[in-house]
Order: structure tokens, then sequence, then C-alpha cells
């Protein structure tokens, strides 16, 4: 499994006007990784992830996940090609009327999973995310960590090749921030790759995994054992 080129991003370019977003950015992910990215606000991160769920076009470049090149998938054909993309934001996205449950059980009704496929799934994913006591909680009763935890299960219930994680510790603490890390750790050692977009140093330096170090759109540094690389 280690092996296998899951994410291949060739020469991709991103210019809005006159203003270069991504120069030329070359990087592959291989299925299993737990990989980092890592930037300060502006270096192109998220032009990155959305380029990478298809919301926008490359300038030029190309983008392959799982053997499907994006720039192929039709308009009509973006929604299936995302079921196999988790993702989870620093602002967690949660329905704000809808309890944890729901949440969650949402991703597999866009998806048109069985009902019985649902019922046993959610608290599968509830109990891994540490949540199977919560699931009638609506996200306003929960902390900053646990409505993270709610939108990991929701990234992962359709089991996803691959995990965009965009700076998913951002509004939260130290100590919930080490707890999300650990469970991406966890999402990722039963076999879902992990992709983690953060400006935040010391979750990098504590990932001890291979990091990518975006600056003004260009990619300076690709270290194994990474650790923040200051441009």
């Amino acid at each position: 499994m280690g092996e296998q080129i899951l994410l291949t991003v060739s020469k991709m370019s991103k210019t809005f006007g006159q203003t270069r977003a991504l120069v030329e950015v070359d990087f592959a992910v291989r299925a299993g990784e737990v990989h980092g990215l890592i930037g300060e606000n502006g270096s192109g991160k998220s032009t990155l992830i959305k380029l990478l769920l298809k919301e926008l076009e490359p300038t030029s470049g190309t983008i392959i996940i799982n053997k499907k090149n994006l720039e192929k998938i039709r308009r009509g054909q973006v929604p299936y090609f995302r079921r196999n993309i988790g993702c989870v934001f620093q602002d967690f996205r949660l329905l704000k009327d809808r309890d944890v449950y729901e949440n969650v059980a949402f991703a597999q009704r866009v998806v048109n999973r069985p009902t019985r496929v649902i019922r046993k799934r959610v608290p599968e994913v509830l109990q891994e995310v540490g949540l199977a006591g919560k699931y009638k909680a609506y996200p306003d009763e929960l902390s900053g960590g646990e409505q993270q935890r709610v939108a990991l299960a929701r990234a992962i219930v359709n089991r996803p090749d691959i995990l965009l994680a965009d700076e998913p510790t951002g509004n939260l603490d130290p100590k919930t921030s080490e707890e999300i890390m650990k469970l991406l750790e966890e999402i990722n050692q039963r076999g879902t790759t992990v992709l983690v977009v953060t400006h935040n140093k010391e979750i990098v330096n504590s990932m001890k995994k291979r990091v990518l170090t975006m600056h003004n759109g260009v990619i300076i540094s690709d270290e194994k054992e990474g650790e923040y690389y200051e441009a």
C-alpha cells in the first residue's frame, strides 16, 4: 500500500489577474502517508486545497488523484469525484440545526447510502473519534475540540482515500490541537492518507512526518521527516 502514488501535482500554476498564487508546484503523496503542507498566510495553501477539490481550475499544470486527471472530470462528475476526498476546516462547517449523529449521517445521505448502512456506520465512526456518548448533542453544545471531532467523523464516514485537513487546529488551544493531531494519526493508521495544511510550527515539528514548505506560491523545501523551514 505504501508504494502507490495517490496524489500527483505537476508543474501547477494558478494566476488571478496579475497575481501569481501558485508557481510551478510539483509534489507527490504516497498512499498511506501523513503529509504536512506548511506556509504562512498568503503562501498559496488555500488556493492549492481549492484546486485539489476542483473548486478552482489551474492556469497550467496537472493534478492526478487516485489515477484520475482532474482536468478530465466534467462538472457533473465533480460530486462523485469528491466522495473519495474527506475535508476538515478550521471553522468546522457543521450544520447547526442538526445533532451530531445527523451531521455525520448527512455525508452518507448525500451519496445515497442505504439507511441500514448509515445506522451501522455512523455509530462506528463516532466511536473512532471518541464521541459515541454525544450523538444527540447539537454543535453549539460542544467545545471546539468536540466540534472538530464531529467534522472529522463526517469527513471519514465514507472511507475516503485521502483526508485534506485545512488548518484543522486553527481555532483550538494547544492541548486540544495535540488531541486532534493524534486523532489524525489514528485515522491514518486505519488506512487513510492524510494531508495536513497549516501555518502552525509546533504542529509541524511534532508530526515528524514528511513536510512541504510553501512561500509566495512556491514550494521551497521538501523534508522527509521535516520541521518547519523558515523562508
